[in-house]
C-alpha cells in the first residue's frame, strides 16, 4: 500500500507533467531535467528573428505605415509552416498548454531583459483578446500567458481587464489584407480607459500575419488617449 507521502508525491508529479509536456513539442523526446516544452537542441535551433536588435526595420513597421503609429514592433520567432514554431504555436492554442505560452514569453522576456533596451518607460502589457465564447470553449488566452511570461522575466504588469473583445471574428485564414481588416476593425473596444490614458502599452500576441488584428487593437488603445503602443508577437510569418 502506498503512503500518503508516495501519493503525495505521485500527485505532485500528474500536476507538473499536465503543466508542461513531458515530451518535446519539436522532436517528440522525452524532456531532460529543467527542459521545459523543448529539448535543448530543439530550443538552440529555434529560428530566432533578432528582430529585437532593429525594433525600427522598415520592412516590419511598414505593416502599419499609414495606417496607426507603432512605437516598435518585433517577434521572437520566425513561423514556418511545418516547422518546429507552428508545432509550438499549435500546442499553446489547441492542446491546452497555456503553461508553455508562458514559458516561451518568459525565454523571450529574457532576451529583451538582457540584449535590448525597447522596453524602457513601458508601463503595461496587453495581451489581444479573445471573445468571451471562445476563451469559454478555450479555457484560457494564449496572449495572456506569453504576456505573462513577459511580465514574469520584465517585471512589467499585464492588464487583463482594459481591452475586450466585441464579437468573434470569422476565420482570418484566406482572407487577404484588406478582407482580415474589414473582419476585424469593429470587433475591439476598450473598457477602463483610465487605465490607458497616457501610457505606454505592448500589445502581445502568437502569431503576426498581416497585422490587422494588431492594427485594430492598437487604434482602439489608442483613440482612449494612450501615449504610445509597440507590439511583441511570439511568432511572425517569415514572407
Amino acid at each position: 500500500m502506498r503512503t500518503i507521502v508516495q501519493r503525495i508525491y505521485l500527485l505532485i508529479g500528474d500536476f507538473v507533467d499536465l503543466l508542461y509536456p513531458t515530451l518535446c513539442v519539436g522532436c517528440a523526446k522525452s524532456l531532460g531535467f529543467n527542459e521545459r516544452v523543448l529539448c535543448t537542441k530543439c530550443r538552440i535551433n529555434l529560428p530566432e528573428t533578432n528582430q529585437h536588435k532593429e525594433p525600427y526595420d522598415e520592412n516590419l513597421l511598414n505593416k502599419f505605415a499609414g495606417k496607426v503609429p507603432v512605437r516598435f514592433l518585433a517577434s521572437f520567432v520566425y513561423f514556418k509552416k511545418g516547422g518546429i514554431v507552428q508545432k509550438l504555436i499549435h500546442t499553446i492554442k489547441y492542446k491546452g498548454q497555456k503553461e508553455a505560452a508562458k514559458e516561451l514569453g518568459n525565454w523571450y522576456g529574457y532576451q529583451l531583459a538582457t540584449e535590448s533596451t525597447l522596453l524602457t518607460e513601458i508601463d503595461m502589457f496587453i495581451g489581444v483578446p479573445l471573445h468571451k465564447s471562445r476563451l469559454r470553449q478555450r479555457g484560457y488566452n494564449q496572449a495572456d500567458w506569453i504576456a505573462r511570461g513577459l511580465s514574469e522575466a520584465l517585471n512589467i504588469p499585464v492588464a487583463e481587464d482594459v481591452l475586450i473583445c466585441l464579437k468573434i471574428k470569422n476565420s482570418q485564414t484566406r482572407k487577404n489584407r484588406m478582407e482580415r481588416w474589414e473582419n476585424v476593425k469593429t470587433v475591439f473596444s476598450v473598457q477602463n480607459s483610465s487605465k490607458v490614458k497616457g501610457k505606454n502599452i505592448v500589445l502581445v500576441d502568437d502569431v503576426l500575419t498581416t497585422g490587422a488584428t494588431l492594427e485594430a487593437c492598437t487604434a482602439e488603445l489608442l483613440k482612449f488617449g494612450c501615449n504610445s503602443v509597440g507590439i511583441l508577437t511570439l511568432a511572425a510569418v517569415n514572407r
